[in-house]
């Protein structure tokens, strides 16, 4: 099913990803942040500016004034708007991510995103736009602002940096691998699988949206999760890889719900997200 062509979906996702940014930049320390407001129906505990900028997305949703589906890490699965009689057709879907790196976001590091997907399906291969904004990682209101860059892609058009288009990703080496999910177990346990794929050096940056993004960019050759993430984690971001024509797996999952579990592999080519898959999944 095509998005309805009367909404500008782009300009949505600009604006709600705005909002989302000046509501987690009201919080200007790492105390301020790190207030707890309980867990979000996603499991994780929900920091201050979780809410905060989930409110902000989501009054930009209510504006827009037509029947979605939102999917968000701390509310669940919403109804918003009301729906036109005998119109049978599923209403779009909104997956929202407020902070992809509520940690680092909360610690003022860099790699911090709102995440924000609109899909006219059930599934990852549904999502017709993704957006993804990066956090500004500054936690004094007196610092010197840094402008965090928009990704974005609509499918087939391509995908974009502050405007520009991503060039095509093309096969190479396996140089720099992107982890998440990375906790220190889980790395350890993976260590010789890592070795035994090729990977020279590895990063862990703390947010799969963005680490995706880098994949997009050819900035990284390739990612992996080391345990199932939530489709809102990677909902929009997947579409940037795809669009560049690198390749994205989610093994077990790929349903557009807060039910969703998998883990997310990607890679500038199929070939060597093969690799990946058969040595991880």
């Amino acid at each position: 099913m095509p998005l309805p062509d009367s909404t500008d979906w782009l300009g949505f996702c600009r604006r709600a990803a705005g909002a989302a940014r000046d509501a987690v930049q009201a919080y200007a320390t790492t105390a301020e942040r790190a207030v707890e407001t309980g867990r979000g129906e996603g499991g994780d505990t929900a920091y201050v500016i979780d809410r905060a900028a989930e409110d902000a997305v989501f009054r930009e949703i209510e504006a827009l004034e037509v029947p979605v589906t939102a999917i968000s890490e701390e509310r669940g699965e919403v109804a918003v708007g009301s729906r036109t009689a005998g119109i049978e057709s599923e209403p779009v879907r909104i997956v929202v991510d407020p902070v992809d790196g509520s940690l680092n976001a909360k610690r003022g590091l860099p790699f911090a995103c709102v995440s924000i997907a609109i899909a006219s399906g059930p599934r990852m291969g549904d999502v017709d736009v993704g957006w993804v904004a990066e956090l500004d990682p500054r936690l004094s209101a007196g610092d010197e602002p840094r402008a965090g860059r928009d990704w974005w892609a609509v499918r087939g058009e391509g995908a974009f940096r502050d405007g520009e288009p991503l060039p095509s990703l093309r096969p190479g080496p396996l140089e720099v691998l992107g982890l998440e999910t990375a906790r220190p177990e889980l790395v350890a346990a993976a260590a010789s699988a890592i070795e035994s794929v090729g990977a020279r050096r590895v990063r862990a940056l703390g947010s799969v949206a963005m680490t995706l993004c880098l994949v997009a960019a050819g900035q990284l050759d390739a990612m992996l999760s080391l345990r199932p993430i939530r489709s809102v984690d990677a909902a929009a971001a997947q579409l940037l890889v795809t669009e560049t024509g690198g390749a994205v797996a989610f093994p077990d999952d790929d349903d557009l719900s807060l039910e969703m579990r998998s883990p997310v592999l990607a890679a500038r080519d199929p070939e060597l997200l093969k690799r990946l898959l058969t040595t991880f999944a």
